[in-house]
């Protein structure tokens, strides 16, 4: 079964056709912490990423996105950029997924929340 998601299927992980293409011409370039696996050609020309798990462009960091689309040269297993202290870490988008921001008031929440600064019209 898992043979026939990856042949007909490219949200499974990779297809056939690009693992046959990731062996014969793919040069392994580095791994990010979620697994995720980045390869380049022999000439450099091409460059792709196989996705551990959920194939969701979120989930690659911004250091390996601007490799991937040629904003750098080198990856950033070889010249890693400089973060500034305030930065965050990257997070991937969590829209459509339980843990996806509901604001205040929002019936996603479990509870409302308690407002002191709204008061009810109550007719007379």
């Amino acid at each position: 079964m898992n043979f026939l998601l990856r042949l007909l299927t490219w949200w499974n992980s990779q297809t056939l056709g690009t693992q046959i293409f990731t062996a014969r011409k793919g040069v392994k370039v580095g791994e990010d912490e979620q697994g995720n696996v980045f390869y380049t050609t022999r000439d450099g020309k091409r460059r792709w990423v196989i996705y551990n798990g959920e194939t969701e462009a979120s989930r690659i960091s911004p250091d390996w996105h601007g490799w991937l689309h040629f904003t750098y040269d080198q990856p950033p297993t070889r010249a890693p950029l400089v973060h500034k202290a305030w930065e965050k870490p990257h997070v991937e988008n969590l829209t459509g997924s339980d843990a996806a921001y509901a604001p205040p008031g929002s019936i996603r929440r479990a509870a409302p929340e308690a407002r002191a600064d709204y008061e009810a019209w109550v007719p007379e």
